[in-house]
């Protein structure tokens, strides 16, 4: 009887700690996010300020306790996120906990590797946090919405992509023969670097045609760049479409901390847990 009693304890303070870690709906759960986002800001801080030489040299001991003791708040809140919750690796491979993990690695990394410790700017990816606390969540949705888009779409652009570079070279390899190797086209690899410069728009000017039919050419790629730019962003924004009529709702879940159920869903989609 007493164990069943320890037992509950233990679920019941679990529960609690994830009501303070992972929701922002009560005033324990707002208070931490907001001490987080405090934390978050003010290390960001002690990165960029210790970037600077003159202040390096000048407080360079006290940013480095500064940075030693963010790391192990860090790593803490890290280790109780994962405590909290009952399938902690699906935690690790979401966004946010990849986001988590990469906020306190550079730390570790800078022990042996000169440098590292600038990465610590990847903390700012953190402030993301601030949507669920001011009850921006339909802003995280949104997020998810790009994900799924980027997913379901990187292979129709991938395979457009392919396409442009085969037009690119077969088109700096004709000017290479315009020019007759001249005027900046010197060889066909400074060719193709003009067409894609010339076919995204950028346009440097530090090579450029000067035979009519180099110039004709050229008109040619520019107006083809334009549609280039469009059939991207035409198959993103179907599959943003797309992911926004699979996906809704922002529910937390207690067992994987995984987002992105639909706004009816009594289960989480990713483990099966009831929400």
């Amino acid at each position: 009887m007493k164990a069943k009693t320890s037992h509950a304890d233990g679920s019941n303070w679990q529960k609690k700690l994830h009501d303070v870690i992972y929701e922002s709906n009560t005033t324990a759960g707002k208070a931490f996010d907001v001490t987080l986002l405090v934390v978050i800001l003010a290390s960001i801080l002690v990165v960029m300020l210790d970037s600077v030489k003159r202040y390096h040299l000048r407080y360079g001991t006290l940013f480095d306790v500064l940075e030693l003791t963010f790391t192990i708040l860090f790593t803490i809140e890290y280790i109780l996120r994962l405590i909290c919750i009952k399938r902690p690796l699906l935690y690790v491979r979401s966004f946010l906990g990849t986001i988590d993990l990469l906020a306190i690695i550079p730390s570790y990394l800078s022990i042996f590797f000169i440098g590292a410790q600038s990465l610590l700017v990847l903390r700012a990816l953190r402030l993301l946090r601030i949507f669920r606390i001011f009850k921006l969540n339909h802003y995280l949705s949104e997020m998810d919405y790009l994900g799924s888009a980027l997913r379901a779409s990187l292979k129709k652009i991938s395979i457009f992509m392919l396409v442009v570079l085969s037009l690119v070279i077969i088109l700096g390899s004709v000017m290479y023969l315009v020019e007759n190797g001249e005027n900046g086209f010197d060889s066909i690899p400074d060719s193709i670097y003009w067409a894609i410069v010339t076919i995204t728009t950028v346009g440097y000017g530090d090579i450029s045609p000067v035979t009519p039919m180099g110039k004709f050419i050229a008109s040619v790629i520019m107006i083809i760049g334009y549609g280039i730019i469009a059939v991207p962003t035409g198959i993103f924004t179907a599959e943003v479409a797309m992911a926004r009529r699979q996906t809704k709702g922002s529910e937390v879940c207690p067992n994987c901390g995984r987002e992105g159920h639909d706004s009816n869903a009594r289960y989480c989609k990713f483990c099966g847990s009831k929400l």
